[in-house]
C-alpha cells in the first residue's frame, strides 16, 4: 500500500473540508487555544489572523497531526486528526513557518526523497516530481544545491514538497515571513495560483494580501476566534465612517469653521502645512461630504490640491479587534469572556 493512499469511505460527501470544534490545547498551565469552533469549505481561502502568541500556528499544526489536542474535535476532509491521522496527512499539504529542508541535496533530489516517503513509486513519482517544479517555477533550479538558494527559493521547495502528493487541502503557516518584498510578491503570486486548485487556510501578517486573496478571515487573540467573516463585512462593522482630508489654501480659521458648518462631519482636525491647512474630517457613519466640501471650497476660491477619502481596512478592523476596541455589540459577534 503506497504511504499516503489511505480512504476513509465516508457514507456521504461533506461540503467541509476542515470542521474543528471545541479545540483546545494546553502545555502545563498555559493554555494555547481555548474552545476554538471554525470550518473551512472545500475550495475555500481562508485567513487566519492573529498577534504573536494567539494561538495560530498551534492550530494549524492540530490539524496538519504535528501535535495533539488536548480536548476537542477536529476533521479534515471527513477525517479525524486524532484517531485516522494517516488520512489526515494524504490530504493535506502542510507548509511550517520555518521550512525543513536538506540543504546538501539538490532540490529534485530532495523532491524525489519527500515523494518516496509520501508513498510515490516510479513513474508517479517521476511525474509529480516534474511536476511540481513547474508549478512552483523550479524547473531550471532542480540541480541546484538547496544551500544555495535564496531563502524565497527554499519557500518554493517547501510549497512544491506540500503539492507532492497531490493533497486537497493547502495548511501554509506564515509563508513569506523573512523575505524581501521581491520574494514576497513572487510567493503571493504562486500561493495565488494555487488557491485556484486546493482549499487553503493561511496564516500570514501581510494583511493587504489577505484581503486581496482570502474570501473569509478568521481572527484569533488569546487563543479564542474572536471574528469571522469576509474582509469586506468586516471592514464595514467598524464604527463611523472613513475620515475625508482636505489640503486648502486658506484663511485657517475660516477654514475650520466652514468645514465645522457642513452637515456630516462630527468632529475635524486641521494641521497647518506652511501657507496650507490639511483638515482631516471625522465624519458620521455612510456620511460622504466630499461634494459639499467641494462646494464650500469652491464658494471660498481657496485652492485644493487634495480632497480624499481615508477609507477603513482589514488593518484597522484587526488592531480594534485585538486590541479590545470593539465590543461584542460593534462586531456583531458572541464573545466568551477569557
Amino acid at each position: 500500500m503506497d504511504g499516503f493512499a489511505v480512504s476513509t469511505c465516508p457514507l456521504f460527501e461533506t461540503l467541509q473540508m476542515i470542521e474543528v470544534k471545541n479545540l483546545t490545547k494546553r502545555f502545563g498551565r498555559v493554555t494555547a487555544i481555548n474552545g476554538v469552533s471554525f470550518e473551512v469549505g472545500k475550495g475555500e481561502i481562508v485567513g487566519l489572523l492573529g498577534p504573536n502568541g494567539a494561538g495560530k500556528t498551534t492550530t494549524l499544526r492540530i490539524l496538519s497531526c504535528y501535535v495533539p489536542a488536548t480536548g476537542g474535535d477536529a476533521l479534515v476532509g471527513g477525517a479525524d486528526v486524532f484517531t485516522d491521522s494517516l488520512a489526515v496527512r494524504s490530504k493535506v499539504g502542510y507548509l511550517p513557518e520555518s521550512v525543513p529542508l536538506y540543504t546538501d541535496m539538490r532540490v529534485v533530489e530532495y523532491l524525489r526523497f519527500r515523494g518516496a516517503l509520501k508513498g510515490l513509486r516510479r513513474g508517479r513519482l517521476r511525474k509529480r516530481v516534474s511536476a511540481v517544479l513547474e508549478q512552483c517555477n523550479l524547473t531550471d533550479h532542480g540541480k541546484v544545491i538547496i544551500g544555495n538558494l535564496s531563502k524565497g527559493f527554499r519557500q518554493r521547495v517547501g510549497l512544491a514538497d506540500c503539492l507532492l502528493h497531490e493533497p486537497e487541502c493547502l495548511i501554509l503557516d506564515e509563508p513569506t515571513i523573512g523575505l524581501d518584498p521581491n520574494q514576497i510578491r513572487h510567493i503571493r503570486e504562486l500561493i495565488r495560483g494555487l488557491a485556484k486548485q486546493y482549499t487553503v487556510l493561511i496564516s500570514t501578517h501581510i494583511l493587504p494580501e489577505v484581503e486581496m486573496l482570502c474570501e473569509r478571515v478568521l481572527i484569533m487573540n488569546e487563543g479564542r476566534i474572536v471574528a469571522s467573516d469576509t474582509p469586506r463585512a468586516l471592514v464595514g462593522l467598524m464604527k463611523g465612517n472613513a475620515n475625508v482630508i482636505a489640503e486648502v489654501l486658506g484663511s485657517r480659521r475660516v477654514v475650520i469653521q466652514a468645514f465645522e458648518a457642513i452637515s456630516g462631519v462630527e468632529s475635524l482636525v486641521c494641521e497647518p502645512m506652511g501657507e496650507w491647512s490639511r483638515v482631516i474630517c471625522q465624519c458620521k457613519k455612510d456620511a460622504d461630504v466630499r461634494a459639499e466640501m467641494f462646494k464650500v471650497i469652491c464658494e471660498n476660491k481657496w485652492e485644493v490640491r487634495e480632497l480624499t477619502t481615508e477609507r477603513r481596512n482589514l488593518e484597522d478592523v484587526f488592531v480594534a479587534i485585538t486590541k479590545g476596541s470593539l465590543d461584542a455589540e460593534d462586531r456583531g459577534l458572541e464573545v466568551e469572556d477569557a
